[in-house]
């Protein structure tokens, strides 16, 4: 018996079973690019997002710290730099990504206090009451199923772990909106032709944004999950999302 659940690919519908794969397709497909695109893409502003996560984050010395989805490391570098001393595990479907962050300047000078581990959102290789802080960035909107992620993240936390999204989201502001999609579908596939030689994977990037919840409904989830104090701040207007909770 086979399994017809169907889920989105960008605008597309697609089997449930092939979103994987065909996200893991696209990483494969920009993994060396990938720092620059989103550059790029975000005009920089996307290191400022990952600096506010971090002020809301509040590392501390000697947290272990899941970044899934991680990619090339951007997100575990800098946990690791504000904590001071801890230990970070990236996970990522691609291993093409991982493989970049390995090779970051970062990463040759803390080996020691990182591991990176090829592994699926929705099925953690870790067992229960693992880590104080769980964080997936621009990630969890490539999910196939995005409530089992959470779930996932909710397991592997220690009772007072720390949950944190980063994520694009939706501008409150519908005419605001409609300029920023403007901008997304006309100018972000043209980049990634012109940067990675790579137009439909950036038309997908662009897609999954708009196919992902608002931030009221993903509050929803999380709380759904199990998390507690559950809380969301928008940066840069609704462009992106910081979504935190705790595992009390």
């Amino acid at each position: 018996m086979t399994d017809d659940r169907t889920t989105h690919f960008g605008t597309r519908t697609v089997r449930e079973d092939d979103k994987a794969g065909m996200v893991q397709g696209v990483f494969n497909s920009v993994a060396s690019k990938y720092d620059i695109m989103n550059d790029v893409m975000s005009v920089g502003i996307h290191r400022i997002w990952k600096d506010a996560m971090m002020d809301w984050l509040a590392p501390r010395p000697g947290q272990r710290l899941l970044d899934v989805a991680g990619g090339t490391g951007d997100i575990s570098f800098r946990f690791l730099k504000r904590a001071g001393r801890g230990h970070a595990t990236v996970l990522d479907l691609t291993e093409p990504m991982l493989v970049e962050g390995r090779q970051r300047a970062e990463a040759e000078a803390m080996p020691d206090s990182l591991d990176w581990v090829v592994g699926d959102a929705m099925a953690l290789p870790f067992p229960d009451n693992s880590f104080d802080v769980y964080t997936i960035s621009f990630g969890i909107r490539n999910v196939t199923r995005p409530q089992e992620a959470l779930n996932e993240a909710f397991r592997v936390l220690k009772p007072g772990g720390r949950l944190m999204v980063l994520e694009f989201s939706q501008i409150p502001n519908d005419m605001m909106q409609k300029a920023y999609d403007l901008y997304s579908f006309n100018v972000i596939p043209r980049m990634g032709q012109l940067i990675a030689n790579d137009r439909d994977s950036y038309q997908y990037l662009v897609e999954s944004i708009r196919q992902f919840p608002d931030q009221e409904t993903f509050l929803g989830m999380v709380r759904q999950a199990g998390f507690d104090q559950a809380k969301y701040r928008n940066l840069s207007m609704g462009i992106a999302c910081l979504h935190s909770g705790w595992k009390l």
